[in-house]
């Protein structure tokens, strides 16, 4: 299988649009961050007490960006809130394997929640990893500390595939770290069932 291509297409549903980060969009995910519970629930801080967004500086984090627009091993979106017309995280298919048809899922918004957001760019990834890219498997990993999120992966199909434990020390304990998986024939299952992407419509019914 071929390395992924570097044009970032633009996923649009009914809640959130996926599209490629723009230097301007930068500036907010700087901002969003800072959010502790960004940086808690990603296991970018290990004390609450952390400063969360730090030593980024806007520039540097718009040099990040750009130069992973241009890798073939992954693709970055920001997600885009519909509703409000503001960046409200990214959504990022990360570490293609090829040789497996494999690749890892993140996922992380701010400000932005119980509001099916993520859900619905969650779905939209990954029927651009299955159903566009020709992907065999998805996974990710979500933190035991972090049991909406992956509710939220559930609800899409993902299944609890094993447990490293003890895989993030937080302040003065440790907390595990949960991986999912999906395959693409747990995807075509659950899409022929009647449940199509958002932003598409649904096949007619056969005659």
């Amino acid at each position: 299988m071929p390395a992924l291509p570097t044009d970032t297409p633009t996923l649009t549903g009914d809640l959130v649009e996926l599209r490629p980060v723009t230097a301007p969009d930068v500036v907010r995910l700087h901002a969003l961050m800072r959010d502790p519970e960004v940086g808690r629930l990603t296991g970018s801080v290990h004390d609450d007490a952390e400063p969360t967004g730090d030593p980024w500086t806007v520039e540097q984090l718009q040099e990040v960006y750009a130069r992973w627009a241009d890798d073939t091993d992954r693709v970055v979106w920001a997600v885009v809130d519909l509703g409000t017309g503001q960046v409200a995280g990214e959504a990022v298919l990360l570490d293609h394997d090829p040789d497996n048809a494999s690749i890892g899922f993140r996922i992380w918004l701010g400000g932005a929640r119980d509001r099916g957001l993520g859900t619905e760019a969650t779905r939209l990834a990954v029927g651009h990893a299955f159903d566009v890219l020709g992907l065999h498997r998805v996974e990710l990993e979500v933190y035991a500390f972090n049991p909406r999120a992956r509710r939220v992966y559930e609800k899409v199909g993902f299944v609890l595939e094993g447990t490293k434990r003890e895989a993030l020390r937080y302040a003065d304990g440790w907390v595990d770290c949960h991986v999912m998986g999906m395959l693409a024939q747990d995807w075509r299952r659950r899409r022929d069932r009647g449940s199509p992407a958002p932003g598409t419509t649904p096949p007619p019914p056969a005659r």
